[in-house]
């Protein structure tokens, strides 16, 4: 199914949302969470305290909007995927989704901001809270394809935590390498062994 495009009022929302986004992940790196100010933020990204308001419930939303934005991605692009496909197959497509149009490297603004939330214990409550958000949606999705339900069975909300989980293992080991991997390596491999069960590798 395609998505109609936004129209101009849409198009006008969603760029300002984005301004907000990117005046609070900049002023929290450039000065630290703590003084990073609303009042700064807004007129960074030319808004009133009263449109920002509208779209968040603080900075520390804000700052995980982008990493929320990209993990409802991976949802969509898991409800998107042709019905024959191998589920797991599926889901490695979806979860590697958001890093497409980020080419050579991920998106700047959400490697600062994840850099932000897993390390600044001020964020740690709305990391957690974005996780589970896109977990709940991904687990949606999951009981889309294999014909169970969320309320019911175990199986989406486990294939979605562990999807969750290998990505965060993998975002983790990517910002804490020196010379890491490429991230989208790293995820896929993840989900690799996640897949095969996680074999144990001293067995072989």
């Amino acid at each position: 199914m395609t998505t109609p495009p936004l129209g101009l009022r849409d198009q006008k929302k969603l760029a300002r949302r984005e301004a907000m986004i990117q005046a609070a992940v900049r002023l929290a790196v450039e000065r630290g969470v703590e003084n990073a100010l609303i009042e700064d933020i807004t007129a960074a990204a030319g808004v009133s305290h009263r449109t920002f308001s509208n779209y968040f419930g603080g900075k520390a939303e804000a700052i995980a909007a982008r990493h929320l934005d990209r993990a409802r991605g991976v949802a969509e692009a898991l409800r998107g995927r042709p019905a024959d496909e191998p589920l797991w197959d599926a889901i490695t497509h979806a979860a590697l989704s958001p890093y497409k149009a980020d080419r050579k490297r991920p998106d700047p603004e959400w490697t600062a901001s994840i850099r932000l939330m897993t390390s600044e214990p001020s964020l740690i409550g709305e990391f957690l809270k974005t996780n589970a958000i896109a977990e709940r949606e991904l687990a949606e999705v999951v009981a889309e394809r294999t014909g169970t339900r969320v309320t019911r069975d175990l199986y989406p909300r486990l294939v979605a935590a562990t999807v969750w989980a290998a990505v965060e293992v993998a975002t983790d080991k990517w910002l804490s390498t020196a010379k890491p991997a490429p991230i989208t390596q790293l995820v896929r491999n993840a989900l690799r062994q996640v897949a095969a069960g996680l074999p144990d590798p001293s067995a072989g």
